[in-house]
């Protein structure tokens, strides 16, 4: 299975629901499953502000206890959208989203959907781009 790894909280945020795009500097024409994996880095200082922090406290989690190299969900990569002059200067798609990424004109925002989060994360080390995890199948 193709996997991404995501830095913490924001793939935190994206196994929980509360986080539906992933925004990136570079689109993509795949679309299907994708496994979230949860990087070894961690932003401690964004955890601690909002939206992130009322965001993680709703599901038990702070800057201490997010999972760190593991893969951590799975998901559909289902569209990716150039974010535009009008989106950014609108705020798409508005609320926490938009807070939780980085929708500059000329980035990606990547559509998740049917995320589900596995009981068990499995211990992973990330890379670059996508990558592929052949243990993935059955493991939800």
């Amino acid at each position: 299975m193709k996997c991404l790894t995501i830095r913490q909280p924001w793939a935190t945020l994206i196994a929980l629901g509360e986080k539906q795009f992933e925004t990136r500097s570079w689109k993509t024409a795949y679309r299907g499953e994708l496994a979230i994996h949860a990087g070894m880095g961690i932003d401690k200082a964004v955890c601690k502000r909002e939206p992130f922090r009322s965001a993680l406290s709703r599901h038990g989690f702070t800057a201490g206890n997010l999972p760190l190299g593991a893969i951590i969900a799975t998901s559909r990569l289902a569209d990716c959208h150039k974010v535009s002059l009008d989106d950014a200067e609108e705020g798409w798609p508005g609320g926490d989203e938009f807070a939780f990424g980085d929708y500059s004109q000329g980035r990606f925002a990547w559509k998740l959907e049917g995320v589900t989060a596995l009981a068990h994360p499995i211990p992973a080390k990330g890379r670059l781009s996508f990558w592929e995890h052949p243990v993935l199948e059955g493991e939800q």
